[in-house]
């Protein structure tokens, strides 16, 4: 009988090493390296047992090399999951044989989504497996979520991979979801459950059995206090996808974001707004992200973003005021703070106010996290309208990239951020001057105003 082999893995970056070292030589971080037994079968008997006839059957064609122009083009086939935002952000719906991870904070929603998404796919045989929760738990949540007679959905409450790949094959499910990944431990790996071993070799065997059955399955996991997936990265690197269930707990809206995808775009974006019945979703979120009633209020500006293909207005808030101590405090929420810096410093070097000695909070509404860089024009606007206490009016957008010259750089997409605005009202609305060659002006039901520095946009918006 062959012996264990030990090893060490880095539990940030999966890198590994024969032997323990105190820093990583990978991604520097220290005693991050943690011992694992890798056994001898590697895990593959857990998975053989679930899927020995498909392997059979593809062990019989002998693999050979394929020049391109034989392989086939045509697109995979998906598993409609009957949530058009869940099936925008895997790349229209779930793919055969694929593995996705799920992850997000602690009770931020991503079992409720998980199940509610499953109860609604009737014509799928689905095998839920909790470790975290029993039986009665998940049945008092699809009471709460309405779909409580839903007959397509199966419940296992189960630890054992073994175990899990035995119920596998004797009800023959069409998707399999694992809640959570971190409480699934194998007999191959001798280590407590949630450990790098053990996820990693779990994983591993569901990974097996998925390409070989050609059956999905849905793995959810935690993230740490970092804000990462817990356990060893190379759990990232062995599904198809990744997707992060994000937002503020003292928030209702909830954002889906991929971070990576095999078969789709890592830039599409779903949006809910968590509810006592469930989840819904947001079709329109530019109409619930502003503020009904902003007339006469200093520090709003809106911003016409983009994340993914889907254009919605943003209202970024800005307080700016005497900094109580030596020190003035930069907070940012939703916003990254470093670039909130960097457009500070512009706007003292540039265009000459004096921030130095002042305070400045800058706050995303909706608790959204957003990356646009067509934010900075807005960011900009809402800060010095809090700084001279004048409000912007109400009717007036903008779009703008801000560079360290105080130029208001080309943003992309710009006739889906003009039509959204048209859309919901807006009268005026500030742009690149640049975005606007070759751009049709009359089609547009609002009124253009190109900018080419920070100054003009200023000058426009406060005389």
């Amino acid at each position: 009988m062959a012996k264990d082999k030990i090893a060490y893995v880095c539990s940030n970056c999966g890198q590994e090493s024969a032997k323990w070292i105190g820093k990583c030589p990978s991604c520097g971080q220290w005693n991050t390296f943690k011992e694992i037994r890798v056994a001898a079968d590697n895990g593959q008997a857990a998975a053989a047992s679930a899927a020995a006839t498909v392997r059979g059957r593809l062990n019989g064609d002998k693999a050979r090399p394929l020049f391109l122009r034989e392989i086939s083009a045509h697109d995979e086939p998906r598993i409609d999951m009957h949530d058009t935002e869940l099936n925008r952000v895997l790349g229209g719906g779930l793919v055969p044989g694929s593995i996705v991870l799920l992850g997000g904070e602690p009770g931020i929603g991503k079992s409720t989504l998980t199940l509610q998404t499953i109860l609604h796919m009737a014509d799928r045989r689905i095998l839920y497996v909790s470790g975290e929760e029993s039986a009665h738990q998940l049945k008092m949540r699809a009471e709460r979520i309405a779909h409580a007679s839903a007959d397509n959905c199966m419940i296992l409450c189960d630890t054992s991979l073994e175990s899990i790949f035995a119920h596998v094959k004797n009800t023959s499910p069409e998707i399999i979801v694992i809640d959570s990944i971190q409480t699934i431990s194998t007999e191959s790996v001798d280590s407590s459950p949630g450990s790098v071993a053990q996820v990693r070799e779990c994983a591993s065997a569901l990974l097996r059995f998925a390409k070989s059955s050609g059956t999905p399955v849905i793995l959810i996991g935690h993230i740490n206090k970092e804000g990462t997936l817990a356990g060893p990265k190379i759990l990232e690197h062995i599904v198809d996808t990744v997707i992060q269930f994000e937002g503020d707990q003292h928030y209702m809206y909830r954002i889906l974001r991929s971070t990576k995808n095999r078969f789709g775009s890592t830039s599409e974006l779903g949006i809910y707004e968590m509810r006592q019945d469930g989840l819904r979703q947001v079709d329109n979120p530019s109409e619930l992200l502003l503020t009904q009633d902003r007339e006469g209020l200093s520090g709003i500006a809106i911003s016409a973003a983009i994340e993914g293909v889907r254009p919605f207005l943003v209202e970024t808030q800005a307080l700016v005021s005497s900094a109580a101590y030596g020190t003035p405090q930069r907070s940012a929420t939703g916003f990254d703070q470093r670039r909130l810096n960097m457009l500070l410093a512009v706007l003292e070097k540039r265009v000459g106010f004096k921030l130095m000695q002042k305070d400045v909070f800058l706050n995303i509404a909706g608790g959204l996290r957003v990356t646009d860089m067509a934010m900075d024009l807005g960011v900009i606007a809402a800060v010095l309208s809090s700084n001279v206490d004048t409000a912007i009016e109400s009717d007036w957008c903008m779009a703008g990239e801000v560079g360290l010259s105080g130029e208001v750089r080309p943003v992309s997409r710009i006739e889906q951020r003009i039509t959204e605005a048209a859309k919901l009202g807006f009268t005026h609305m500030i742009v690149p001057k640049y975005n606007l060659q070759g751009l049709a002006r009359k089609k547009f039901d609002i009124e253009l105003v190109p900018v080419r520095k920070v100054e003009e946009a200023l000058r426009a918006l406060f005389g």
